[in-house]
């Protein structure tokens, strides 16, 4: 069995008593794989634009792995997004993993004066984003004609150095199956798939990547969970909390459900705290575990 890898969740507040920069230095530190950011530019708690914030992050650090928790496609065009990855992949020594999204929340798109995307346009557009961004890294001239997107005898140079990594974060049935077809990963959250529904929704991928004649094992499957190590406190349907050992017997159970990553996010207060016993306790008792 692949060791499980473990990503953290950092904040993406702008405020002056959050330090983004400071829990992936710590994550790196305490043996975190990758940290990752999510991709809400509208609202009025103050944040950081998620490319941005992880440039910053992969020039403060050397090893861990950044990844976008999940960039909404449709804000930015596919192809820019294609230079945008590999630019940032190439700086950060080979460093990106690049999770997209069709951008669920229309307000959102609204405020931010951009086409308010139908639910067949969020999955045709990642599919052909997905197109668009290999053939780009791929080939030295480009042109693609999508029913929403398209290239024009397009030069990107230089070429990624490696395969850059494609997640996707879905949950209805085109979705999925757009996952096992051609992605690399797959994110869901805690939240939006508990435990009781992740399973099915992992079946469908894994059904949709032997479709195509893929290996499903070659995709990876993460979950996005919500954690709090607390001895007095309990779980409960948003996050996974109670005693490292509690936490920790918990996630053993995901990776039994077929789960080899996880992205965890620290919950409530101390989060520099979290971060030390997720990375002295948590992570150590389970990568010396294995699945049930």
């Amino acid at each position: 069995m692949t060791q499980i890898q473990f990503g953290l969740g950092v904040t993406t507040a702008a405020r002056p008593d959050a330090d983004p920069v400071g829990e992936a230095r710590l994550a790196e530190d305490v043996g975190f794989d990758f940290v990752s950011a999510s991709d809400h530019l509208h609202g009025t708690s103050p944040t950081f634009e998620p490319w941005t914030l992880l440039t910053t992050i992969a020039a403060s650090t050397s090893r861990v792995r950044v990844a976008t928790r999940v960039l909404g496609l449709p804000y930015r065009p596919p192809a820019v997004v294609a230079k945008m990855a590999e630019s940032l992949d190439r700086l950060s020594g080979g460093r990106l993993i690049l999770g997209l999204g069709g951008g669920y929340l229309d307000a959102e798109f609204r405020a931010l004066g951009i086409r308010v995307p139908s639910p067949r346009d969020k999955i045709d557009g990642l599919d052909e984003a997905i197109q668009i961004s290999r053939g780009l890294w791929a080939e030295r001239t480009f042109s693609f004609e999508g029913r929403l997107y398209r290239t024009d005898r397009a030069e990107l140079e230089p070429k990624p150095a490696h395969q850059i990594p494609i997640w996707l974060g879905m949950y209805k049935p085109r979705g999925l199956a757009l996952t096992g077809r051609l992605a690399d990963g797959w994110i869901p959250s805690y939240g939006s798939a508990p435990p009781d529904v992740v399973v099915g929704l992992a079946d469908a991928v894994r059904r949709s990547a032997e479709a195509a004649g893929r290996d499903p094992g070659e995709i990876t499957f993460a979950y996005n969970v919500p954690v709090r190590v607390d001895d007095g406190a309990d779980s409960d349907l948003s996050t996974v909390s109670g005693s490292a050992g509690a936490v920790t017997d918990r996630l053993h159970e995901f990776a039994g459900l077929g789960f080899d990553t996880f992205n965890l996010i620290p919950s409530g207060a101390g989060t520099q705290e979290q971060i030390e016993l997720l990375g002295r306790e948590v992570i150590p008792a389970l990568r010396s575990s294995k699945p049930v």
